[in-house]
């Protein structure tokens, strides 16, 4: 079977909502952000083969296909490059990596860009099922469905508060893990280590035009007395908005080609896809499911959890990371070394090819040979994605 190389992974910085990337339509975050990647690693756009962009929220300023809207938005890729827009909730560009990869270790493609965008500003979380609810348009929960699982909403902040209690995590603990986050991630940026895998995006201030290059949720001033404060998001749980992703606009994108594009092209990979797993379970519990994905992976690597050099699971909330921790004994200094969601936010869609470009940065600036990327998402599903550096 052909290998699958990651040339190269970008993002862009975090903006907060209503914050500084506000201003910029998704279509057009997404197509600077392919242009970006495109131009650093010089490979023909023409030769493109596909497109394949996660976005979760797929209404208002992110519907009728917003990756095919990406390419003509787009000042380097020609209208003769296809694309099409996945929906596997949180883990969707990530599927996106899963995808292009699985078409260049089929043969069938030598050149695919894998991507995520989502403005969590322009287009919230939720409306494209609530703006058709309020309508009279029905509720996605089929009677099929309530009739296997009750009528009890799944709402992912039930999940997180159920892991939370399942693996006995105190509130004390999870405030710990939260501040974390923000220090890891305040010493990266202030260290560059981000430096290589953000990509400027011009935007307008009250001061005039600027860059944002910076991660905008940071709390640069977090501390755990200001952690700890915050209100809990249900009564008698552990949990609050500062132990919780922050709701972020962004996106974010990996160059997916086969050994004859590398030749062809002259193009230096990062990067292998050495794994690739998706597994599915109990949609209540919900966010749980990395953690059992995580095991299929690595009995399919032949890997063990030890032979990992850095660990990237996404921070939907700070009980899952943590559950992850515990169930694999996996080595807490390798899991999110430059921060996660918490403090970095967590932009749906793009977080995906987000987390594989810190994750790869992260590996390349660290001599690290293996990563392993986790993501748990709505309805009870988890990808894992195991990358060995070349």
């Amino acid at each position: 079977m052909p290998t699958a190389y990651i040339v190269d992974a970008v993002r862009t910085a975090g903006g907060r909502r209503n914050g500084r990337l506000a201003g910029v339509h998704p279509v057009d975050l997404a197509a600077t952000t392919l242009d970006a990647l495109v131009t650093r690693t010089g490979v023909d756009p023409a030769a493109i083969e596909d497109v394949i962009m996660g976005c979760v929220s797929q209404g208002g300023q992110q519907a009728n296909q917003v990756g095919r809207m990406a390419v003509l938005a787009s000042k380097i890729l020609p209208e003769s490059v296809p694309a099409v827009t996945i929906d596997r909730q949180c883990g969707s560009s990530q599927q996106a990596i899963h995808f292009a990869a699985q078409a260049v270790m089929s043969g069938t493609q030598d050149i695919v860009l894998a991507a995520g965008v989502e403005s969590m500003t322009r287009v919230p979380m939720g409306s494209t099922a609530v703006l058709h609810m309020k309508e009279g348009l029905g509720n996605y929960r089929s009677p099929g469905i309530v009739a296997r699982y009750g009528e009890a909403p799944w709402t992912q902040f039930a999940g997180a508060e159920m892991i939370a209690q399942k693996h006995g995590f105190t509130k004390e603990m999870i405030d710990q893990f939260s501040l974390q986050s923000h220090l890891r991630a305040i010493a990266a940026t202030n260290s560059g280590a981000f430096k290589n895998e953000i990509i400027p995006i011009e935007i307008e201030t009250s001061e005039g035009p600027a860059l944002h290059t910076v991660d905008e949720g940071i709390r640069f001033d977090a501390s755990i007395e200001s952690i700890s404060g915050v209100k809990l998001l249900s009564e008698g749980g552990v949990l609050t908005a500062a132990s919780s992703s922050q709701i972020c606009d962004g996106a974010s994108a990996a160059l997916i080609v086969s050994e004859e594009a590398l030749k062809r092209y002259n193009l230096t990979p990062l990067a292998r896809i050495h794994t690739l797993a998706v597994t599915a379970g109990d949609p209540v519990i919900m966010l749980e499911e990395p953690l059992f994905a995580t095991d299929k992976a690595l009995a399919k690597s032949g890997l063990k959890i030890g032979d990992i050099d850095l660990y990237e699971v996404n921070e939907a909330f700070a009980s899952v990371p943590m559950a992850w921790l515990k169930h694999t004994g996996a080595d807490p200094e390798k899991l999110n070394v430059n921060g996660g969601a918490i403090a970095l936010g967590h932009p749906l869609g793009a977080s995906g090819t987000k987390l594989m470009s810190t994750l790869l940065h992260g590996l390349k600036a660290r001599g690290g040979k293996y990563g392993l990327q986790t993501m748990c998402e709505g309805g009870g599903v988890a990808n894992v994605t195991i990358v060995e550096m070349v």
